[in-house]
């Protein structure tokens, strides 16, 4: 049976309806035929945004969340890990740590700082310059904050109260202290042993870089808070990340206890001792039998 062009169109938009096409038709046509135009949001969003809502049958299905193996649970805990320890991570190169001095030396930056170095206010009451000790190419360096009273005297770093028990610490992982490189964040003691200010830090620690460049260590363990957040760049405290493990610049860092806070909390001792523990392992050192924990 044959229909006219009119009859034949109404026949297939009734038959659109019925498979329910027929707002997809309508939504096609313009304002100006008569027809509406949907303008129904199917997301909550700006007034600039306002898509058309769609038909039953061509919205997006969403498919149930399968739950995680097993396996997946056990990956997701890593990386929940790795996101942790991410949150702390190392700066961007300093200028002098990046642009290296050919043939530099720990001479050079020793010969660059100066006897009478005037950089920052430290000067004022410094006695001696403080530049560090120990063997120029160790595989391990320690940094503490700044020097002491007898550090400032002697001209050496630690060697008061607090460096004789990071000696004996160094002792206890099976070797000596000229085996270690030892030196601070800054070269000349703060007034009554304060931690060194944030200018002062800034000042001295390019010389630290250079240091370390030199040096060129395979791992990094700094003593308390302020020379951890100083090259880790963050302001976090320090139990937040101690005993962790974190790549800088070729080496790797691990933060512990300062010495000096172990005199005062001799409890913590056993602490350091595991983070310590972690060093010789990544550098396969042998313990003493008189460990750290045990000493006083």
């Amino acid at each position: 049976m044959i229909h006219s062009k009119g009859t034949s169109l109404e026949v297939w938009l009734r038959y659109a309806n019925d498979l329910g096409l027929g707002p997809y038709y309508h939504d096609r046509c313009s304002p100006q035929e008569g027809r509406p135009v949907a303008t129904e949001s199917f997301v909550e969003s700006p007034a600039a945004f306002q898509p058309a809502i769609q038909p039953e049958n061509t919205r997006t299905q969403v498919k149930p969340i399968a739950m995680p193996s097993k396996n997946q649970s056990t990956a997701a805990a890593v990386a929940a890990k790795s996101a942790a320890q991410s949150l702390i991570q190392a700066p961007a190169a300093t200028s002098l740590f990046e642009e290296r001095i050919a043939n530099d030396s720990l001479q050079l930056i020793q010969e660059a700082i100066g006897h009478n170095c005037t950089r920052c206010k430290l000067h004022k009451g410094r006695t001696k310059l403080v530049f560090g000790v120990g063997d120029p190419k160790a595989d391990l360096v320690f940094i503490g904050e700044g020097p002491g009273h007898d550090e400032d005297i002697q001209g050496e770093p630690f060697v008061g109260r607090a460096g004789k028990l990071l000696t004996q610490m160094i002792e206890a992982m099976g070797l000596k202290r000229q085996d270690v490189y030892i030196c601070n964040v800054v070269k000349c003691r703060p007034p009554e042993n304060r931690l060194p200010e944030k200018d002062e830090i800034a000042t001295c620690s390019p010389f630290l870089l250079r240091q370390l460049g030199v040096i060129n260590p395979k791992v990094i363990c700094t003593l308390g808070a302020c020379s951890a957040q100083t090259l880790l760049q963050t302001t976090q405290g320090i139990s937040r990340f101690r005993g962790e493990w974190f790549d800088f610049r070729g080496a790797k860092l691990i933060a512990t206890y300062h010495p000096a806070y172990l005199l005062r909390n001799p409890a913590a001792k056993g602490e350091v001792w595991k983070d310590l523990q972690k060093v010789m392992a990544h550098l396969g050192l042998q313990a003493k039998k008189r460990q750290v924990a045990a000493s006083s």
